[in-house]
């Protein structure tokens, strides 16, 4: 009797690591200094080689690339982004401003779409974000407990993870993406371990995002939480909420985790009309310019990264000549004031009623169907996919309210449009 050797299967890595490859290459510290508004870095040149990957691998297997459902969501924003780009300064502005849209918007989401096979892919990004997390948010302790932070009224303490203080929100858009996908994975029908894995590390990356000083984070983070406990039922809802009061009375009672600045900070939320400090100042100056770009061009906008010329034209003098930054390993310096700080004005502003159609269309569509596929998952064993994919695109069109693209943490929103897309477009179909 003679036995037959069968050859080994060669072992085939899932496509989804190119895009978990992004947030590894996020993981590293930047070097010191230089702009928080700069071109492309690490990060943006693997997002392009994902991209190109993807491409390729969608020639090699000679398939549909994207549903046609998929490419007309995806391929909205284009049109606006064309004209817009049509009107700006210079021809190098217009296409520089169009790829660093179709990027984030368009090129890599699509990317993440055909890359992600399954919902086990998508786990696989989720936790991906949840590692990412962790790490940034553990730097992020560090510098607040050393004092080797970024600069917050005086002191260098504000925890800004690898990012420095140029990108002084880098840290706390990392630390609540994870917190978001982890508390999915937590309220899903995964495996007990899993779930429990998932709790901990969201309890755990509540300390970081407080420390980051970010008013704007803390904001869309809560409303997420909120909606997502609300999504995985009332009486989940309860649980985990008596869990997170538990363990915010032990920090804050216990272990003393909430110092002065802290308690002023977020009592400042609700002070920003009556007592505001410059940088709401800024901010609602910011905002008054963007609209008013947008009265003197409401259809088309001023043209792609045609803000800042046009900013003092429309500001009051109340209006600071920009951001002190400093700590974290970079020198003082001061960074201007180069967009309006909330994303939706700026597209209103450089892009018209035809640009923020667009987009926001396409953010709807993916949210109406994200919202509809967690529905239909509801009690079943894609409720944690559900819940992540929706969560993060609730956190991130909440956060545009008062934050727009820039710096090296833009191509991380990139991929969670991606991962968005791929749970409303795909996963929810599944």
């Amino acid at each position: 009797m003679s036995f037959a050797l069968s050859p080994a299967r060669p072992l085939r890595l899932p496509p989804a690591l190119a895009a978990v490859a992004v947030l590894a290459v996020l993981a590293l510290p930047l070097a010191p200094g230089g702009d928080g508004e700069s071109g492309a870095g690490p990060a943006d040149a693997v997002s392009a080689l994902v991209v190109l990957y993807a491409a390729l691998r969608a020639v090699r297997e000679r398939r549909r690339p994207l549903s046609a459902t998929a490419a007309v969501v995806l391929g909205m924003p284009v049109v606006g982004l064309t004209v817009a780009a049509m009107g700006a300064a210079s021809p190098g502005a217009g296409l520089t401003g169009l790829g660093r849209y179709l990027q984030v918007f368009v090129l890599v989401p699509a990317a993440v779409v055909l890359l992600v096979r399954d919902r086990a892919d998508f786990r696989l990004l989720a936790w991906s974000f949840v590692g990412l997390a962790v790490w940034q948010g553990a730097v992020g302790m560090r510098q607040y407990v050393t004092g080797t932070g970024a600069s917050y009224q005086g002191e260098l303490i504000r925890a800004v993870g690898t990012f420095g203080p140029q990108d002084v929100m880098g840290m706390a858009t990392v630390v609540s993406f994870g917190l978001v996908c982890a508390l999915g994975l937590a309220l899903g029908r995964t495996p007990v371990r899993q779930r429990v894995a998932a709790g901990v590390c969201a309890l755990g990356l509540l300390l970081p995002l407080a420390v980051s000083f970010s008013r704007g984070a803390w904001i869309a983070t809560v409303l997420t939480c909120a909606v997502q406990l609300v999504l995985a039922g009332l009486r989940r809802a309860l649980k985990v909420a008596a869990v997170a009061v538990a363990a915010g009375v032990v920090l804050v009672g216990g272990f003393g985790i909430g110092t002065a600045m802290l308690q002023e900070r977020l009592s400042s939320i609700g002070q920003v009309t009556d007592a505001p400090d410059q940088s709401v100042v800024d901010r609602y100056t910011l905002w008054a310019a963007a609209t008013g770009m947008w009265r003197q061009h409401p259809v088309t906008g001023v043209g792609l990264k045609n803000f800042p010329a046009y900013r003092d034209g429309h500001a009051s003098l109340a209006l600071s000549s920009g951001s002190d930054t400093e700590g974290a390993g970079a020198a003082f310096r001061k960074q201007p004031l180069l967009s309006p700080h909330d994303m939706y004005l700026l597209v209103l502003s450089e892009q018209g009623l035809l640009g923020l159609l667009a987009l926001a269309g396409s953010w709807l569509a993916l949210l109406v169907c994200g919202l509809r596929g967690l529905w239909r998952v509801r009690g079943g064993a894609g409720l944690d996919c559900a819940l992540v994919g929706c969560g993060l695109l609730i956190w991130q069109l909440v956060d545009f309210a008062y934050a727009d693209i820039g710096g090296p943490s833009t191509v991380l929103t990139a991929v969670v449009f991606g991962v968005v897309a791929w749970w409303a477009l795909v996963g929810a179909a599944e």
